[in-house]
């Protein structure tokens, strides 16, 4: 059995509809036409490859705050979907509360974006999502977590760090941001997604020389919290890039089918809840 035979959860995906939720004014970046997939197309690519679920991660480019595209995929695809959001640090609970219902189980933060304040003044945030369960998910670069890893240690959330950190490639293993995410695996609370290659790597396709972070990230985290992610419909990337060989690539750094069939499908499903009632 290969990959594409196996049961998948991609842990992060983004939708874009401008037809019908036209963009924001005042994002850094409107993704063009060729990088526009609406829920109803990528349903579709789910089906091509096997992937019974997925999570939406809510995008900085295009939307920021406005999760109403999010929202729509969620409530029009309840059983295939869960959601991450983009939310302001000072959302009221009941807002928060209405997300979830809708299938969000948590909220993204993009430090590599918008600098490392933007999660440390977050602390009321951080509470409320630890009260209702929920996630943050952080997408840091370089050594951004140098800084930010003993706050978030303190914090009660569920954390989820994007994109393996997005690691200085030429810094290798020992550089002190990805050694502080290392450190970060001894929380329990903490999962990290196996995703974005193409963010950090300095090679085309398959990206070699960012496997050895894919398994020293395994190796500290395990398979029960680490999480695989397509990164569809590939913003910005620096390449022509598909679902198949992005899955073919995983299956490179994944050879043992138990291990990845605990990533692709057993965590997500579980930290996720999908199969399970929203409440």
């Amino acid at each position: 059995m290969s990959v594409f035979d196996e049961d998948k959860i991609d842990c992060h995906c983004h939708i874009f509809d401008p037809v019908r939720f036209p963009y924001r004014d005042d994002t850094a970046y409107r993704p063009a036409q060729q990088e526009i997939g609406t829920a109803a197309q990528f349903v579709r690519v789910m089906d091509a490859y096997g992937v019974r679920h997925a999570l939406l991660v809510g995008p900085t480019s295009g939307y920021r705050t406005d999760n109403r595209c999010l929202v729509d995929a969620l409530e029009t695809y309840e059983e295939r979907f869960r959601g991450i959001a983009v939310v302001d640090n000072d959302i009221e609970r009941g807002e928060l509360v209405a997300l979830r219902r809708a299938g969000v189980v948590g909220v993204a933060f993009n430090p590599a974006m918008e600098g490392i304040e933007l999660v440390r003044d977050a602390g009321a945030l951080f509470a409320l999502l630890a009260d209702l369960g929920m996630f943050a998910q952080i997408q840091v670069c370089g050594d951004q977590m140098v800084a930010l890893a003993p706050w978030l240690a303190q914090q009660e959330a569920q954390l989820l760090i994007d994109h393996g950190g997005r690691p200085d490639i030429e810094a290798g293993i020992a550089q002190p941001g990805f050694q502080a995410l290392l450190w970060l695996a001894d929380s329990a609370r903490a999962s990290v997604k196996l995703s974005g290659w193409q963010k950090y790597s300095r090679n085309a396709y398959p990206y070699e020389d960012a496997w050895p972070y894919a398994h020293a990230l395994l190796g500290a985290f395990g398979p029960q919290r680490c999480m695989w992610g397509s990164d569809w419909p590939f913003l910005r990337a620096p390449e022509r890039l598909d679902y198949g060989p992005l899955l073919t690539l995983f299956e490179q750094i994944v050879p043992d089918a138990e291990i990845r069939h605990q990533i692709q499908w057993e965590t997500p499903r579980r930290l996720f809840g999908f199969d399970a009632q929203r409440s």
